[in-house]
């Protein structure tokens, strides 16, 4: 995909804003299998609250962990903020990296769901010379907890407004440091922890 098919992609995300009632999730028909294991979680997402209706934003599949898997649960995105100059595949992984990051409610927390995304982790645009679509953190990939860099390369590999289909994200750290591809595997949703350090260094195609 093309940079300008992706800006209208991206912009098709944010101009396609509803106004939603409620801001719980709800799990999509993912079968857990937690393995050998007892376990005694149950990854069953409670009903979505009533009230605060009229929140803007956008549907997006996420990825929290339950079952010491990944499991993809549907969230309203709230709007991203609108900055000047600030790349719109950028407002939207910052907008999803916010809604990754918080704590889930105590009912989630009581059926299984925790997420390892840290706070404070922003996104923005790619440097001079990376790749078509790469997004920069402001963290380096590799240095983050491996269970967190799972649940960012699945959740940003299933948005069509940051992915241009199946295959790696291509991400960077705030640095000069050449950006690495990373790969959404069902060795990865199913063993988030274990996710390779380090990605597939990746370098513009010469014109």
């Amino acid at each position: 995909m093309t940079r300008t098919r992706r800006t209208l992609s991206v912009g098709g995300a944010l101009l396609a804003l509803s106004a939603v009632s409620g801001c719980g999730i709800r799990a999509t028909t993912v079968p857990v299998d937690v393995g050998a294991a007892p376990s005694r979680v149950s990854c069953d997402t409670p009903a979505q609250p009533t009230g605060q209706s009229g929140v803007q934003g956008f549907r997006a599949t996420v990825e929290l962990v339950c079952g010491a898997q990944l499991v993809g649960v549907e969230r309203v995105v709230p709007v991203p903020e609108k900055r000047p100059l600030r790349d719109p595949v950028a407002l939207v992984v910052q907008a999803l990296l916010e809604v990754l990051e918080k704590t889930p409610s105590g009912e989630e927390r009581d059926a299984g769901f925790t997420t390892g995304v840290p706070t404070g982790l922003t996104a923005g645009a790619a440097r001079p010379g990376d790749p078509a679509g790469t997004v920069r953190l402001s963290r380096k990939p590799e240095d983050l907890p491996p269970v967190a860099l799972s649940q960012i390369v699945c959740t940003l590999a299933g948005s069509e407004a940051v992915s241009a289909g199946p295959g790696p994200v291509v991400l960077g750290g705030p640095d000069a440091d050449p950006p690495r591809a990373w790969e959404c595997t069902d060795a990865v949703r199913s063993r988030p922890e274990s996710v390779p350090t380090l990605g597939e260094i990746v370098r513009p195609t010469p014109s």
